[in-house]
C-alpha cells in the first residue's frame, strides 16, 4: 500500500512523505529536523524506514532541515548537480556518501520507489518536480510553478495522485501589502501558480482520469484554504465533475501534517 502525506506545505516550509511497505522517502525538508520528526510521529511514522531525501530546488523553504536530518540519520540527499552547487553551502557538513547527484528526466530507484524528476518553471537554478512510480501507480509532486506549459502538463498526466501548487489569488496578491517587485516575481512566468490556473489544470487532469488532488504551497498572505478549494471546485464543476464524489480534493496544511492518503 502506498502512503502519501504532506507534512508541511507553504512558503514557511515544505516536506512530503511517501512510502510503500519498507521504503519511505521525503520530498524536500524545508523546516527544522525536530518539526519533521514531530510531524512524522503524528502520522505514526519515524525515520527508521526513511531511505532518502529528494530536493526540488535550493530555496530555504525546501532545504532548511535537510542537512541536519542527513547527519542525524545518515540519509542520502538527492538533487541535480546545479541544485547541489547552490544549496551545499547552506546544509552544513554532509558525508560524501550522502551527496547523490541525479539527472533531470533520468529515472532511478530507491527500494520499491521509482523516481524521475522533471523541469519546472521557477526562479531557481534548476528546479524540478517529481514523478514517483510505485506498484504500477504514479504519484506527482509539482509546486513552485511559474506557469503551466505543455511539457509540464505531460509530466502531470496519467497520475493517480498529484500535489499541485495553488499558491495565490491574483486579486489578493495585487491589492495586498507585498512590495511591487515581489508581486511581479510571484506573477511572473518563473514565480508561483495561482488558484485559477490550478483549477483549470485540476479539471483537465480529472477529465484525463486523475482522481486524487492535494493543493499545496498556499501563500499565507495572498490566499486562504477555503478560497483555493472553492476556486478549484468551481473549475471542476464547470466540467461537470463533482468535487465531492468524482474526485478527492484537499488543501495541504501549512504548519502540520495533512490527512494521510492511501493509494
Amino acid at each position: 500500500m502506498i502512503k502519501v502525506c504532506s507534512l508541511f506545505s507553504g512558503s514557511s516550509g515544505n516536506c512530503i512523505y511517501v512510502s510503500c511497505d519498507d521504503t519511505a522517502i521525503l520530498i524536500d525538508a524545508g523546516v527544522s529536523g525536530k518539526k519533521i520528526e514531530e510531524a512524522l510521529s503524528s502520522i505514526g511514522e519515524s525515520f527508521s524506514n526513511i531511505s532518502a531525501i529528494f530536493i526540488t530546488h535550493e530555496h530555504n523553504d525546501h532545504i532548511s532541515g535537510a542537512g541536519i536530518l542527513s547527519r542525524r540519520y545518515n540519509l542520502p540527499i538527492y538533487a541535480n548537480l546545479h541544485t547541489w552547487k547552490k544549496m551545499r553551502p547552506f546544509l552544513g557538513k554532509i558525508s560524501p556518501a550522502n551527496i547523490r547527484y541525479i539527472d533531470v528526466d533520468t529515472p532511478l530507484t530507491v527500494g520499491e520507489i521509482g523516481v524521475r524528476s522533471f523541469p519546472i518553471p521557477h526562479d531557481a537554478v534548476c528546479p524540478v518536480g517529481y514523478n514517483l512510480f510505485i506498484d504500477g501507480k504514479k504519484i506527482t509532486i509539482a509546486t513552485d510553478i511559474g506557469h503551466m506549459n505543455r511539457e509540464l502538463l505531460t509530466n502531470l498526466e496519467k497520475s493517480d495522485m498529484i500535489l499541485l501548487e495553488s499558491n495565490h489569488d491574483i486579486e489578493m496578491l495585487k491589492t495586498g501589502r507585498y512590495p511591487w517587485y515581489l508581486k511581479q516575481r510571484i506573477l511572473s512566468d518563473i514565480g508561483h501558480l495561482c488558484n485559477d490556473i490550478a483549477g483549470k489544470v485540476v479539471a483537465y487532469l480529472a477529465e484525463q482520469g486523475t482522481k486524487r488532488f492535494l493543493l499545496g504551497h498556499l501563500s499565507k498572505e495572498n490566499n486562504f484554504p477555503e478560497l483555493a478549494y472553492r476556486t478549484v471546485c468551481n473549475a471542476l464543476q464547470e466540467k461537470r465533475i463533482n468535487p465531492e464524489k468524482d474526485v478527492y480534493l484537499e488543501v495541504a496544511l501549512r504548519d502540520r501534517a495533512s490527512n494521510v492518503l492511501y493509494i
